[in-house]
Parts: C-alpha cells; sequence; structure tokens
C-alpha cells in the first residue's frame, strides 16, 4: 500500500541526574564531594533508506522514543550516554513540525541524516558545586529533558520525469510501453490511484526514471479528484510531460484540457508552471487525430511548446519523445528537485525565552523551559540547594521581573509545581 503522509509523535532520550555521594575510605575522613554526572539522553535521528519506498510503517507505530542516560554513580562515575534512536525513511522525506508547520529536514539524498530530536544533557554531579565555603554540597543537578514534537512526514517521490493530464489520456500506457513498470490499465477514470515510478533504459540514451501521476481535473490544487493528494509528487520531477488526448474521444477539447492543467498547476504551486515542459498528443491512431493535431499544435507551439505526436497504444511517435526528454534532462540542474529550500535543514528552533513572568489576580506565575529545568534540579528541603535556585533565579533576572509587575512581601510566587512567599 502506498502511504506519503503520516503524523508521529518523537521523544528524545531525557539526561540522567547527576549524584550528590561522598567518597567514603578508611583514613581519609574528608574525602569530599564524589558524585558523578548523569549521562546524555538518546538522539531522535531520521536516516534515509534507499530500500523503503512508503510511509505505510508510520501509520502502525506513531511513537519513537529515545532512551534516556543513566544517573551518575559514585567515585566521580558518569552515567551510560543512551544511544541514538535511528528512524528510516524513504528517499524524498520532508518532516515537518505538526504545530508550525516548519519545516525541519528535507531528505533527499541516499544515506543522508537529521537530528529531529535532541537529547537532554545530563545532570552535574555534586562534586562540580564544592566551594571554598561549601565544601560539602549537599545537592545535584537533575538531567535536562529530551525534546519532544508531533511532527508531520510528506513523501515526495524523486523522480526525472512526471506524467501529467487528464485521466484516461493514456499515461499508464505511456509510461508500461517505455518502462518495465505494470500500472493498472483501463478505459475508466482515476484507473491511476497512486503514483508509479519506472525506469525508461534505452540504448544510446542514459537510463531515467518516469513518474505516472494520477489523473488530474479542474479544481485539483482544491483537493477536487485525486489530484491534490498527488499534486506534491510533480514537484520533485525535473521535466513535465503533458500528455494530452488529441484524438477527443471523451468530447473535450485538447487545447482547453492542456490550459486547464497547467492552471492547476499554477495555482498549486508557482515553480511547476514554469517546469519545463513538453507535450505528448497521444491516441495519433483514432480516426480524426490527424485534423485535431494541426489545430493543437497552431494553438499550443506559438507559446513556447513541443509538440509529439504519438500513440503509446500502438508505440507510434515513442522513440521521439523519449529521445526528446533524455536530451532536455542533460540541461536541467538538479537543483530543481528541491522545491522547498537549497539546504538540507530548513527550519532551526528559535531559541526560547528562559523564564516568562505573568499575573493572575494577586499569584505572580513564572514558566519556562529554563525555569522548569532549574526547579527538577532543587531540592527545597536542602538549604545548600535552595540558596543555589535563588541566586539563580536573582541571576536570571526572574526577581527584575517579579517587581517590574509590582510583587511585594507576602504575595504569592507560583513557579510551575511550587509555591512562595515572596520575601525581599
Amino acid at each position: 500500500m502506498f502511504i506519503d503522509s503520516a503524523r508521529i509523535y518523537i521523544k528524545a532520550g531525557d539526561g540522567g541526574n547527576g549524584v550528590v555521594s561522598f567518597h567514603r575510605e578508611k583514613y581519609k575522613p574528608s574525602g569530599g564531594p564524589d558524585g558523578g554526572d548523569g549521562g546524555n539522553g538518546g538522539d531522535v535521528v531520521f536516516v534515509v533508506d534507499e530500500g523503503s519506498r512508503t510511509l505505510a510503517d508510520f501509520r502502525y507505530k506513531r511513537h519513537y522514543k529515545a532512551d534516556s542516560g543513566q544517573d551518575g554513580g559514585a567515585a566521580n562515575c558518569t552515567g551510560r550516554s543512551a544511544e541514538d534512536l535511528i528512524v528510516k525513511v524513504p528517499q524524498g522525506t520532508v518532516v515537518k513540525d505538526a504545530e508550525t508547520g516548519r519545516i525541519i529536514a528535507d531528505l533527499t539524498k541516499p544515506g543522508q541524516t537529521a537530528v529531529i530530536a535532541k537529547g537532554g544533557k545530563g545532570g552535574k554531579g555534586n562534586q562540580h558545586f564544592a566551594t571554598p565555603t561549601r565544601q560539602i554540597p549537599s545537592f545535584a543537578k537533575a538531567g535536562d529533558p529530551g525534546d519532544e514534537k508531533w511532527v508531520l512526514l510528506e513523501l515526495k517521490l524523486l523522480a526525472d520525469v512526471g506524467l501529467l493530464g487528464f485521466p484516461n489520456v493514456g499515461k499508464s500506457t505511456l509510461l508500461s510501453v517505455v518502462s518495465a513498470a505494470k500500472p493498472k490499465i483501463a478505459d475508466y477514470h482515476f484507473t491511476t490511484i497512486e503514483p508509479n515510478l519506472g525506469v525508461v533504459s534505452i540504448p544510446g540514451i542514459e537510463s531515467f526514471v518516469i513518474a505516472d501521476i494520477p489523473g488530474l481535473i479542474e479544481g485539483a490544487h482544491e483537493g477536487t479528484g485525486l489530484g491534490h493528494e498527488f499534486l506534491k509528487h510533480v514537484e520533485r520531477t525535473k521535466l513535465l510531460i503533458h500528455v494530452v488526448d488529441v484524438s477527443g474521444s471523451e468530447y473535450r477539447d485538447p487545447v482547453e484540457d492542456f490550459k486547464v492543467i497547467n492552471e492547476e498547476l499554477r495555482k498549486y504551486n508557482q515553480q511547476l508552471s514554469e517546469r519545463p515542459q513538453i507535450v505528448a498528443a497521444n491516441k495519433m491512431d483514432v480516426t480524426g487525430s490527424e485534423d485535431n493535431l494541426k489545430k493543437f499544435r497552431d494553438a499550443i507551439e506559438p507559446l513556447g511548446y513541443k509538440v509529439f505526436p504519438i500513440s503509446a497504444a500502438s508505440n507510434q511517435g515513442i522513440k521521439e519523445l523519449i529521445y526528446a526528454a533524455a536530451d532536455m534532462l542533460k540541461t536541467i540542474p538538479d537543483s530543481i528537485l528541491i522545491s522547498e529550500a537549497d539546504t538540507e535543514v530548513v527550519y532551526t528552533a528559535e531559541e526560547e525565552k528562559p523564564f516568562e513572568v505573568r499575573r493572575e489576580n494577586n499569584t505572580f506565575i513564572v514558566e519556562g523551559k529554563w525555569i522548569k529545568k532549574l526547579v527538577a534540579s532543587t531540592n527545597f528541603e536542602n538549604y545548600e540547594s535552595l540558596q543555589y535556585f535563588q541566586r539563580a533565579i536573582k541571576k536570571k533576572g526572574v526577581v527584575d521581573e517579579l517587581e517590574k509587575l509590582g510583587v511585594n512581601e507576602g504575595d504569592t510566587v507560583k513557579v510551575h509545581d511550587w509555591e512562595f512567599e515572596y520575601m525581599r
């Protein structure tokens, strides 16, 4: 089953906690702190797998979690860092943040990797908090949490040439003639309900990959028919072969069909309307096609398109069409394959504010990623750890922000799950 989109949850590993420990050895009554650091959590890394062709696996498994780092140990022993979680995806997968829609990575090359979620750093053991005035620190830092998010996976097939046109114009038949692909072929609309790939290998030309895209109809850019789901696959092609039923066998105007499809491309993505395109005037074996071909050429060729009369059913004109496509491919740069950006990773997370302070009635609320980590690392029942917490929030500017909002002695300050009475 061909699946080209999925929504999954990923969670990088948390960092291991630092440890409170003191050296214990005979004849060394004051060995000092020796709590080890926690290990780092594992990253979630996406890797392009050349053997994969669909996102079907992600429909059945939607949650991916990397292991957390181990806690530190006594005798300055550092906890083991976790292994990265490797997630294999097909070539051509675009990874987007589900909440913002921004692109995290565009994976187009075999073996390409991208870190999608970063593991948390291990917490520091109490050995790091010893000072001349605090020689026996009885607190350590907890490990940082790993990144977590929902992401959207979107597969855009990588092909050199894309076949497009109205339903039942002969795209699948053409693909079966020029390659070893065996798409479903029948005399009714929307026979092709998923993209098909084939390799064109003819003596005298360099082989290339061709894709048969399900038929488009007017309104495809808005989701009408099957086109909305599969137009994205055309974005990856370097060259388009626009197949038109020049015989008018279904009582449609070939010129109007050609204009409608190109307008759908323009509305969906302006880049597609500018993509190099040649025209295959198909079904030349049908009576009356010669007269229609002359009218079609008179209307289309002045627009700069080259028209090739063919009959996919009788193999007429196929060789000339394929040789022309192969010659054009030599002049088209590969950079056209990527429509979103020219770089491997096009989204970088903005630096988050360390904290935010807001007031709700008589309660002052402090929240944010940094302050949350600080709270998790603090033992509020330990005097030294509490002093460290107070110095940290003052140095970071939390106290200044509270006073700007008008905090007074005795007011309640809530820091995540903890509530304090403000004292100057």
